[in-house]
Formats: structure tokens, sequence, C-alpha cells
């Protein structure tokens, strides 16, 4: 009986929850921000995502899986955030800047963090992981790493700027090229949301960006346009 009435009352509390969390629109446009350095928290949460995977009948959580995607807005968002913890001078931020945004015109990269289930077979890097990962989109499109690092141990960086990255997670950061071999874009220029998917044999769970239809993305400068993204180039490899 005490059974029955946690696994209703969890199953509530989730519905409510959901019902009652409105996630963000994101916009992959490139071109000027104009951040500020306490604009950051508000951006990693409009960047990153979170889902669980659990067995109610078993109360088991098999995976909580937290991730940020760090696209051209985040990196401007993180940027001007290090520049004024570092206290970097102009010219030291103008490279920086130009260093990291030139990275998302390479790959497209999550920084992710895991629990749940045994801690060792969430390990991506392993050819035992419970989980595969996969970047997906709604016009079918599903592409495999080019390259899964382990963080093993975490920075104070890495702890205050992605602050759900605690002691009892797992990191990682996860790189999808941009294009097929073939020179297809991995997330569609069409695409309504893309995401990245975990499966297994416990389950999936897919965390996902809805993209916004129209209009550039939050904090464009409007005097300045911006720049066209440039033909994007990938590659599908292993686990």
């Amino acid at each position: 009986m005490k059974h029955s009435r946690f696994v209703a009352t969890l199953v509530l509390t989730l519905l409510v929850g959901a019902a009652g969390c409105v996630t963000p629109h994101v916009s992959l446009a490139e071109g000027p921000r104009e951040y500020v350095a306490t604009d950051y928290e508000g951006v990693l949460r409009k960047w990153t995502r979170t889902e669980d995977l659990f067995a109610v009948s078993e109360l088991e959580n098999y995976l909580t899986a937290t991730a940020t995607f760090e696209s051209w807005d985040f990196r401007w968002a993180y940027v001007v955030r290090y520049v004024q913890d570092y206290r970097l001078t102009i010219d030291q931020r103008k490279k920086l800047l130009e260093r990291t945004l030139e990275e998302t015109r390479q790959r497209h990269q999550f920084f992710v963090a895991l629990y749940g289930g045994e801690r060792r077979f969430n390990d991506l890097t392993k050819p035992n992981s419970a989980w595969i990962v996969r970047l997906i989109d709604d016009t079918g499109n599903e592409t495999a790493p080019e390259e899964i690092t382990a963080i093993t141990k975490p920075t104070a960086l890495e702890r205050t700027y992605f602050p759900y990255m605690t002691v009892h997670r797992q990191g990682f950061r996860i790189r999808f090229p941009r294009s097929t071999p073939e020179g297809r874009p991995t997330i569609s220029p069409q695409a309504k949301w893309f995401g990245i998917r975990f499966a297994g044999a416990q389950g999936n769970s897919e965390l996902v960006w809805q993209v916004e239809e129209t209009g550039p993305a939050e904090g464009t400068n409007a005097a300045e346009p911006a720049s066209p993204a440039p033909p994007p180039q990938t590659t599908t490899a292993g686990r």
C-alpha cells in the first residue's frame, strides 16, 4: 500500500512539474551579442536541459542526464563572464572570443553530466558503457560523436560555470561533426528541434532544444547584422 501511494505521488509530482515548466526556444543564428557578465546564468539555463530515465515500478533511477549545448550564443556569454572573472585585457578578450566562436564552426559540442544506475557503466568513453549517444533532429538526422572526452577532475572553473557538475556526477565533453561526409548538416537548417539521445538496454532518454522559427537570437545587436553561417563539415564515428 505504501509502495502504491509513493508511486502515485511520484507520478503526480512529475506531471505537475512538467505542466509548470516552460522550456525556452533557442536560435542557432550567429552575430554579435550585447551580453554582460551577469547575463551568464540566464544564458546557461536557456541552453541547458535535464532528463531522467527511471523505472517507477522499481523506484530506480537509471540515468539523469544534464547537458549544455555550447552554441555560438552560449559561448559569447561564457567568454564575457570569463573575461570579467579573470580581468582579461581588451586584446585578450578579442582573441579568446574569436578562438571560442570559431570552434562552433568546426563542431557541435555539449557539456554533459550524468548520474544514476551503476557509475562504472555511465562512463561514455568505455566500450562497455550502458549508453550510446547520438545527435538527433526532427528531420531524421542521427549522428554519432566524433569525440567524447571524460572530465575526470573538474576544475573550479567547470564547477562554477556548470554548477550542476557536482561530485556525484560524471562529466564529459561530447563533440559531433557539423556535417556528414556527403556534406549534409547534422542539424538540418529546417529542423524544428535537435537534441542528444542516450540509448541502452534500460531504455532511452532525449534532451531536446526547440528551435525558434523566425527572428534573430536573443541578445543580437540589431545595428549589426548577424554573420551568415559557414558551410558545415562532418563525419559519423563510433560510440
